[in-house]
């Protein structure tokens, strides 16, 4: 029986609560956290070249986004072929006001109804951190609400716990992460069951995060060089397809479909000179392509992606010296297959291996490479096979890239298990928080 709860936050172990007389009689333990009140939270995000403001709601319902607003500069940086620091930072200086005023129109909030300001503080590019965390402190300052300081990837982890619909939002709005105010319908949020495991696979990060608890988080393996999105980044650069390497990859990656070795003319259709160049890139290629995979049989959990890059790069070296444009281009797809295949592998298997030992009871997918489709589908299917009993938990797939709403849900749990006083010291956030490009996740 519970006969009194936290002012703050409770645990919940079921869906099962038994309520007489609008008084609360018994809660079936379940060691995730209902939030106690509605609590209004406006967050930043700002750590590389996405722009982010975003409102989010918790109540007993769970996570509300009242708003998303994202403002991206992919098209800005693709001449440059990755992210130009001071260039992000310019930008973000130009987004931020009219981002702020649209975040508080479509969430119809003023100032003075928020609860908490939340910003991510690290890591990320300094020049891209400086931006949002200033404008944090600013806004903390001007309208007198705590400042909650969230690490990066805890944002991406915290993702998961934001169910949304997506009802009446076309691909076309969630390509180019634009949300409605209606696009997100409050329904109570899935109840994720610790410990968990989770992978985070981002341009920054390949890591292995074990949380035993809301907050606690322990890294139990992670890149040694190259993180895997950097590492798709990377490849897409030597093949020259363009910016952002992962879509990019994944695209010619869904295009492959039998090896070109396997072929015996490339159309029926095609020229005399079309079928020679095709049977010429045949003579070059093995008949299967294959790339190592990094570390996939040491027994520590960690990553490596800088070796699998290199060998794109000298078989991509090899081919484009013997062979012409027109040709070179055919294989591009077999390319991207083989090296996106390379990395599920190596992420599948030691995550696998991973939950063997630590035996968590759900395994979570974070980071803007949680978009990869067959990433999500194979790691799916591994745990279905290996881990049965093992819980699969996805992002939403509007919700993958560096979003603020993110940064809220996090934000959202930390308010929940702040006491009275630590959220009076919040008020001083402004006077301590300071961007971390290094910013370790504790």
């Amino acid at each position: 029986m519970v006969k009194s709860l936290n002012d703050y936050y409770y645990y919940a172990k079921r869906l099962k609560i038994i309520v007489s007389q609008g008084h609360l009689l018994e809660v079936e333990y379940y060691n995730n956290i209902i939030f106690m009140s509605n609590t209004l939270i406006l967050s930043i995000e700002t750590s590389c070249d996405e722009t982010a403001i975003a409102i989010l709601r918790s109540s007993k319902k769970g996570l509300e986004i009242l708003t998303n607003q994202v403002s991206s500069q992919v098209k800005l940086h693709a001449k440059w072929g990755g992210v130009v620091p001071n260039l992000a930072a310019r930008e973000h200086l130009k987004n931020f006001p009219k981002l702020l005023k649209m975040a508080l129109e479509e969430a119809q909030i003023t100032p003075s109804q928020l609860d908490a300001i939340s910003v991510t503080s690290g890591p990320g590019l300094i020049p891209a951190l400086l931006v949002g965390v200033n404008y944090a402190k600013t806004l903390s300052y001007l309208w007198e609400k705590p400042l909650i300081g969230i690490h990066h990837i805890e944002g991406h982890i915290y993702a998961n716990f934001i169910e949304t619909q997506e009802l009446g939002v076309r691909n076309e709005d969630l390509a180019n992460k634009k949300q409605k105010p209606n696009s997100y319908n409050l329904i109570p949020r899935t109840y994720i069951e610790f410990p968990i495991l989770a992978l985070v696979v981002s341009g920054g990060h390949t890591q292995l995060v074990l949380m035993k608890d809301h907050l606690q988080y322990e890294i139990i393996g992670q890149t040694v060089d190259d993180a895997v999105g950097e590492a798709f980044d990377k490849v897409a650069r030597i093949l020259g397809i363009g910016y952002p390497g992962g879509p990019k990859v994944a695209q010619q990656a869904a295009n492959f479909q039998f090896p070109i070795s396997n072929f015996q003319t490339k159309s029926n259709n095609s020229t005399s000179k079309q079928n020679y160049e095709f049977d010429e890139a045949k003579k070059l290629m093995p008949k299967k392509l294959i790339f190592p995979r990094p570390m996939l049989h040491k027994k520590n959990f960690n990553f490596s992606f800088s070796g699998l890059k290199t060998a794109v790069l000298y078989e991509t070296k090899k081919l484009q010296e013997k062979l012409p444009v027109t040709s070179y281009e055919l294989l591009i797809p077999e390319i991207c297959h083989e090296f996106q295949q390379a990395c599920i592998d190596v992420l599948v298997s030691k995550t696998i291996k991973a939950a063997e030992i630590y035996k968590p009871k759900t395994i979570l997918l974070a980071g803007g490479v949680s978009a990869n489709t067959e990433l999500r589908e194979q790691l799916g299917k591994a745990i279905s096979k290996s881990l049965p009993t093992t819980t699969y938990h996805l992002p939403p797939i509007n919700l993958t890239g560096d979003n603020a709403a993110m940064i809220a849900a996090a934000a959202a749990f930390r308010w929940e298990k702040m006491t009275e006083a630590q959220k009076k010291k919040a008020l001083d956030g402004w006077k301590t928080i300071q961007p971390n490009a290094n910013l370790k996740m504790k």
